[in-house]
């Protein structure tokens, strides 16, 4: 099973890929990265799409209700933003413990496959070990 620095490459092998990164959306840390980042600061983008994913898994309005009270995982999957040239594509990780990690991918919309990234990083959060 892979670790964090493993799963990132992995990603950011994927066809099209400029980034990557995991991200704690509670703190807005980056807890790894590889690759480019958009605007060239790993940091800011992480607290930026942390943002993003916070707002989304704690919105009832999504899913089955936001974050489950007994699990806290979020109802929502994933998130792909589009851009003129790129995909963002936020993959929330399950986790035994508290599930506030998500997988950061920056695809180029040229270059990339959307689908087939999609897939891969869903396999890549189901067989990531965070510890």
């Amino acid at each position: 099973m892979p670790g964090i620095d493993e799963s990132l490459v992995e990603a950011i092998r994927l066809p099209g890929a400029r980034g990557a990164s995991l991200v704690d959306w509670i703190s807005g840390l980056a807890l790894g990265a590889v690759g480019d980042a958009p605007g060239g600061d790993w940091e800011a983008t992480a607290a930026q799409t942390a943002e993003l994913a916070r707002h989304v898994a704690e919105n009832a309005s999504l899913g089955a209700g936001g974050i489950a009270e007994t699990d806290k995982e979020p109802a929502v999957e994933d998130l792909i933003a589009t851009t003129g040239d790129a995909y963002h594509l936020l993959r929330f990780v399950s986790t035994p413990f508290d599930s506030t990690v998500f997988l950061h991918l920056w695809l180029d919309r040229n270059d990339g496959n959307l689908a087939l990234a999609r897939i891969r990083l869903a396999e890549l959060a189901e067989r990531l070990v965070l510890g």
